[in-house]
């Protein structure tokens, strides 16, 4: 890869508390999502298989059946889009703190992104096969190499991106919707009675087995996560999350377009069932993410984010309490540890909600704990120990 030294524009040393807050409700959104495949049978398999049914507010309107796909419709795809944008955005400022330093760029970030996809691949073999580390190591490479371009050849790369991952969703789309639905899917029995009953050996052995299968999403979605992390960039570039009249201006903006254009038009892909759900999840749900960004952003310039402080320190601890949170799943789900998902089966959606509610809760009181001795997560600290330039 080539090394260039430039000097980025509009280089700032202050840091950006919407940024911490942004970061740690994706965080703890992300996990909205990812607790029901921990409580699912046949967990992580039950996706690849296609067996995460959400249920049908329409043909059962009670209030478990409609809390539970009320819950999941404002997470799924969502919170996960948010982080990939954020991760954009965290590119460009180390992008923007090398130009301050007079360093060459890429300079020392190809070993970061290399260390960050060994982490994922740690964090895939040994935890939870929809691990979205390996995906953003290989996006960042890339990524990276466009920051030393030109405007222009970003803009060019990022729209590409974009329509083609467009294109792909809609005839994958259109495909199911041209095929005979093929009825209910039944949870594996070998896949249920590994992770209810199989040991920790056993499940490295499954995912490693079925690897290809398991790392399909971040192959499926790569045009979307670059068109993500350079339009994390565009809009950081913008000063879309700096406490100015102009970046307030912005966050407005993607709160009414996000929101008020991707919500009607997401909950009718998730009224319109399974055949929509792609459109939903890799379409509509980038958009309502923006949305999430922008109101969250205009409620904290106004103080009126609930927690925020709370949410900060998940924010800076981000990548130890996103493997922390699926360590902590994992032992309260599966068989290796008090086998929830098994011991709670069929008694409905009110407990994962709660098995949410309390992990996020362990992660704010843990994250506020630690900074309160410490300046960076326990992951972040060894990453930025390996990394850091030797004298």
């Amino acid at each position: 890869m080539a090394h260039t030294t430039l000097v980025a524009p509009g280089v700032t040393t202050t840091r950006l508390p919407l940024l911490d807050v942004l970061r740690g409700a994706a965080i703890l959104g992300t996990l909205m999502t990812n607790v029901w495949i921990f409580t699912s049978p046949g967990s992580e398999w039950s996706v690849a298989q296609g067996g995460l049914h959400v249920p049908d507010p329409l043909a059962d309107p009670s209030a478990a059946t409609s809390a539970e796909a009320l819950f999941r419709f404002l997470a799924d795809g969502k919170f996960l889009s948010l982080l990939t944008v954020l991760f954009g955005v965290g590119l460009a400022i180390q992008y923007d703190s090398a130009a301050r330093r007079g360093e060459r760029w890429p300079g020392r970030y190809p070993r970061r992104a290399l260390f960050l996809f060994l982490e994922g691949t740690l964090h895939f073999v040994l935890l939870f096969a929809w691990d979205v580390l390996m995906g953003y190591a290989v996006t960042a490479l890339l990524t990276a190499w466009l920051l030393a371009r030109s405007e222009r050849v970003r803009r060019v790369v990022m729209w590409v991106a974009g329509g083609l991952h467009l294109t792909l969703i809609g005839l994958v789309t259109l495909g199911g919707l041209l095929t005979p639905d093929p009825g209910p899917r039944t949870p594996d029995p070998e896949a249920v009675r590994l992770y209810a009953h199989g040991g920790w050996a056993e499940q490295i052995g499954f995912r490693l087995d079925h690897a290809l299968a398991l790392r399909v999403e971040p192959v499926f979605t790569f045009g979307l996560l670059v068109f993500l992390f350079l339009l994390g960039v565009r809009l950081y570039r913008a000063g879309a999350f700096a406490p100015t009249a102009a970046g307030r201006r912005i966050r407005a903006r993607l709160a009414a377009w996000g929101l008020g254009l991707g919500l009607p038009l997401g909950a009718a892909a998730a009224l319109g069932g399974d055949d929509f759900f792609l459109l939903g999840r890799y379409v509509l749900a980038p958009l309502i993410a923006l949305g999430y960004a922008g109101l969250i952003g205009w409620a904290l310039d106004r103080g009126a984010v609930p927690g925020a402080r709370a949410l900060a320190s998940v924010g800076r601890t981000a990548l130890s309490c996103y493997v922390g949170q699926n360590l902590l799943c994992v032992l309260l789900c599966y068989g290796i540890g008090f086998g929830l998902a098994e011991r709670m089966a069929g008694s409905g959606p009110w407990w994962v909600m709660g098995l949410w509610a309390a992990v996020s809760l362990s992660l704010v009181a843990a994250s506020g704990l630690w900074l309160r001795r410490f300046d960076r997560g326990p992951l972040e600290a060894l990453q930025h120990r390996v990394l850091r330039p030797r004298r």
